[in-house]
């Protein structure tokens, strides 16, 4: 190892010498292309005999480009030493890559991979603190720190936010107008410019050529008055307008530099990374601390894809892409990085996901090697009882959706389904159907709700069921006095309590079930995956169904929900009316009280909802408990108006619900603690202020709480139209379609993941490169793959996926003994 580095390093130093001056130092330099084909033969003889390796075929590469060197003409030895540049330092990281002599060496095909015993010691080096990479230290890594860089892992993997053509660096007199360019030259001058009483900063630069005055009008500028001192040394890259008094460019992208930073070829005569910033961390430092971790600890990151993957889908090696994302070659495109569409970032971002849906696969195929309770679903009395005390026929939909978890629930292996259906599809109906079966097998079944008000409605509608057909059903809330716990505890322990129904309070320690077979859990993506791993493991091998009434756009459930069955109800039932949605502003109030007025002349309620509990010191916006004053005051004293919020007492809320059920109450004013499953028959009219403050599947959610039954119901969406494109643009999908599942796809076009589903606990992993929006024809690939290697090898325990299978168990850190629940 240490005769390949020496090697390197004599390859190096001339090439560096003649790039500083290449005009000059060319011509001075005798036989440059000789020497270095001397060198470029000996490293080659002295690489190992590996099929496919990186170094050998860059040093082939760097052999043609040399094979006519001293022949040329100067112009040509100049482009020929442009394109040998970037090679080089390719070459550089691709020989740190190969292990020291005396280490096992495998063939994989695509990359050279280390063995399974090495590979903890491969990923303990990436784990390092990022502190120990040269030029680094404690202060520094406090700054990385900042940006979530922790360790030597997070440092090769935090990429560049923008890439800059420093290819070319244009000559000021040479610039033409409307084109990006890249200049340096040397600040003339630095000053403030008032126009009327705008302010704005002119930087002029100068180059010996002409000169360019970049223009600030806004941002830190007093910051940038004390960086562009007269004599600076600067690059600034942006688009040129020009009048015909001079060149312009407006709010560049801009580098300090050094004296001897021309030298430098991370940051020069290379397309140029461009990373995201904060204070302490600069440019050419970052560019710097990148280049030392991916030529001392890139050999460390193993990707063992399988080969035949890598040709099926034409990827690029992992330590080509990590080398070519940081650090592109000269002859890519700019454009293509920019917009994530590189070859490298490709490779990145299958990685991400195809370790991802790896881990997704083994869990379900973990479960369907999982054993269940094989209910018996022919002779089931109880179930045709049930059917008959409803007074509406099953839709097709429904039918569709219990013949699916029926099916389930027969199997000896354990059932995880994942049920989506819009507001007011039916799905307690349906699951209520298979918590009846559980319950005619002998089985106790329980329904975890994310809040008190829902778990209680639920109660009422599936325990009168349950009563009609001679099953017990119980509540169990963090609220219940300690007579009322101790009652209900007791029911649940010895068996008499058939179906539980409950709040978090039915995974506390104290909660021991009879016989617990089949797990309801509402609102999914409210709980966390050890909640729902808890409740579950109460039972007995209990089959699970997470139901929830957000519709999940596809690309994310197969993120999400990726091992899990998914069912949906596609169908309303015959003869819901739509609720019709209106988009009001702000100077409409009066007409929107007059329409609540009318709606409480029916006999019918209203919900009035607002995003704030109180009145803020930094957002301008009304607040539920100051307008339930005003409102009850001044604008409907002849009506009585409720407030509900989440800082009121359980008992509290459940009183002014309750009052508000039996229409002791007019008009409930809320925050969107009302948001899920909250059935109030007589409600025709909801009212949402500062609409354009909630989320397309949050407004969707509070749309549902009305139109739920006959009554011809409205929703009305007070909006600020100062307010951004993107919220009309939000709003006025609302008022076109009443359908969920559009609407979230909408959604999350619009806002992004981690907005839609609000919270990290929803199981959305972190991908760092990765996007299931931008890139959903990937994904697609990935977990097709994916899926297509664990079914022929369900515990990846072939020889050739043992790789696979450690890599997936250090990126998955333990999470895949979760399998059952997801």
């Amino acid at each position: 190892m240490e005769t390949l580095q020496a090697i390197i390093k004599k390859i190096e130093q001339p090439l560096q010498f003649a790039s500083r001056d290449s005009s000059k130092n060319l011509a001075q330099i005798k036989n440059l292309g000789k020497s270095l084909l001397n060198l470029l033969a000996m490293l080659k003889s002295s690489l190992p005999q590996l099929s496919e390796n990186d170094a050998s075929v860059i040093t082939d590469n760097l052999t043609q480009v040399f094979s006519d060197f001293d022949r040329q003409k100067l112009e040509l030895r100049k482009n020929k030493l442009a394109e040998a540049l970037p090679l080089l330092e390719k070459l550089k990281i691709s020989i740190a890559a190969i292990p020291a002599t005396g280490e096992s060496l495998k063939i994989h095909d695509e990359q050279t991979l280390l063995r399974i015993s090495d590979i903890k010691e491969a990923l303990a080096k990436l784990s390092l603190p990022v502190q120990y990479l040269k030029g680094v230290g404690p202060k520094m890594a406090l700054r990385f720190a900042a940006k979530k860089i922790m360790s030597v892992e997070d440092m090769i993997y935090f990429l560049p936010r923008a890439y800059e053509d420093r290819r070319e660096i244009k000559k000021i007199n040479r610039l033409e107008a409307d084109k990006k360019q890249t200049i340096m030259g040397i600040v003339v001058s630095a000053e403030y410019k008032y126009y009327g009483r705008r302010r704005i900063l002119e930087v002029a630069v100068s180059d010996n050529t002409a000169i360019i005055t970049a223009k600030w009008f806004k941002g830190r500028m007093s910051y940038l008055t004390g960086i562009f001192k007269k004599g600076t040394k600067v690059i600034f890259t942006g688009n040129v307008t020009s009048n015909y008094l001079q060149k312009i460019m407006i709010h560049p992208d801009y580098e300090i530099m050094d004296e001897n930073d021309s030298d430098n070829l991370l940051n020069f005569r290379r397309i140029v990374p461009v990373y995201s910033e904060t204070e302490g961390l600069h440019q050419k430092y970052i560019r710097k601390i990148a280049f030392h971790a991916l030529e001392n600890y890139a050999r460390y990151v193993v990707s063992p894809l399988p080969a035949d993957i890598c040709r099926k889908r034409l990827l690029p090696g992992i330590h080509e892409a990590l080398l070519s994302v940081h650090f592109p070659e000269n002859d890519k495109n700019p454009d293509e990085y920019n917009s994530i569409r590189s070859e490298a970032h490709r490779r990145l971002i299958y990685d991400e996901f195809f370790f991802f849906q790896l881990g997704m696969a083994v869990k379900k195929t973990g479960r369907i090697l999982d054993r269940g309770i094989a209910f018996s679903i022919g002779k089931n009395s109880l179930l045709s009882q049930y059917y008959k005390l409803l007074p509406f026929t099953l839709t097709i939909a429904q039918k569709r959706v219990i013949a699916e978890i029926q099916n389930d629930m027969a199997k000896t292996t354990a059932m995880n389904r994942l049920l989506q259906g819009d507001v007011g599809s039916g799905k307690t109906i349906v699951a209520m159907s298979a918590m009846v079966t559980a319950c005619n097998n002998g089985y106790q079944a329980a329904l975890m709700a994310p809040t008190e008000i829902l778990a209680k409605q639920h109660y009422r509608n599936i325990s009168g069921w349950a009563q009609a057909i001679g099953l017990k059903a119980v509540l169990l809330t963090g609220a219940m006095n300690t007579a009322e716990k101790k009652e209900t505890l007791n029911l649940i322990n010895t068996g008499n309590a058939d179906i539980i129904i409950g709040t978090h309070a039915l995974i506390q320690e104290d909660v021991n079930f009879h016989k617990l077979g089949f797990v309801v859990v509402d609102e999914q993506h409210r709980f966390g995956v050890l909640q729902r791993a808890v409740l579950r493991n109460k039972g007995i091998n209990a089959d699970v169904l997470v139901m929830t009434a957000t519709p999940i756009p596809r690309t994310l459930s197969l993120t999400v929900y990726g091992d899990l069955d998914v069912s949906v109800i596609d169908e309303m039932p015959p003869g819901k009316l739509p609720v019709s949605t209106l988009v009001m502003a702000e100077n409409r109030r009066d007409k929107v009280y007059q329409m609540i007025a009318a709606e409480l002349e029916k006999g019918n309620q209203a919900f009035i909802v607002y995003p704030l509990v109180e009145q803020s010191e930094t957002l301008d916006l009304k607040d539920a408990t100051n307008m339930a004053e005003h409102l009850q005051n001044d604008v409907f004293p002849d009506y009585k108006l409720g407030l509900i919020h989440g800082r009121m007492k359980d008992k509290e809320k459940e009183s002014v619900m309750n009052d508000f059920q039996e229409n002791k109450i007019n008009i409930l004013v809320a925050t969107t603690v009302i948001e899920v499953g909250i059935d109030i028959p007589r409600a025709s009219l909801m009212v949402i202020e500062h609409a354009e403050r909630f989320g397309l599947s949050q407004l969707h959610q509070l749309r549902g709480r009305v139109g739920r039954r006959e009554i011809p119901s409205t929703c009305i969406l007070l909006a600020d139209y100062a307010r951004s494109d993107i919220s009309r643009r939000r709003l006025k999908v609302m008022e076109k379609t009443g359908d969920g599942f559009l609407l979230a796809e909408e959604d999350l076009a619009i806002r992004g993941p981690g907005d839609f589903l609000g919270t990290r606990q929803s199981g959305l992993p972190d991908f760092r490169i990765a996007s299931i929006i931008r890139d959903a024809r990937i994904l697609n690939e990935a977990r097709e793959d994916a899926f297509s290697l664990v079914a022929a090898d369900p515990l990846l325990e072939r020889p050739e996926h043992l790789l696979l299978r450690e890599t997936l168990i250090w990126k998955w850190q333990g999470k895949l003994d979760l399998a059952r629940i997801g």
